[in-house]
């Protein structure tokens, strides 16, 4: 599917075809339809797409996320902590909990007022 607009057809506007109205209104249907179509249509088709794509992408992160976090700490177990699984799942949870603090201190947050009403 292109991603540009196509041209709509504009009717001719002389009356030498004033018999051929059936071909005529036929012609303004398709016409609407079209414009149509380009107006409301490819818009919504690329939503859906961008909405699929970024669920996809959300997905794939987040089983990324949880395979590093599970390898991390039994390479930690396993090489760092000598079979301590405690204190590899207490470093990798010092990180995320660092990862977290810093996420939080970056928030933006929706009204102006909203820190100052504390």
């Amino acid at each position: 599917m292109d991603q540009q607009p196509r041209q709509v057809p504009t009717l001719p506007s002389d009356s030498s075809g004033a018999g051929d109205w059936p071909a005529r209104g036929a012609d303004l249907v398709e016409t609407l339809v079209s414009l149509l179509r380009d107006k409301t249509v490819r818009p919504l088709t690329l939503v859906a797409r961008a909405l699929v794509f970024g669920i996809i992408v959300l997905a794939a992160a987040t089983v990324t996320v949880v395979f590093v976090s599970i390898s991390l700490v039994r390479l930690l177990t396993v090489y760092a902590f000598g079979g301590r699984v405690w204190a590899s799942e207490l470093l990798v949870g010092a990180v995320f909990v660092a990862i977290g603090l810093v996420a939080w201190n970056l928030r933006t947050n929706g009204s102006p007022g909203a820190r100052s009403a504390k």
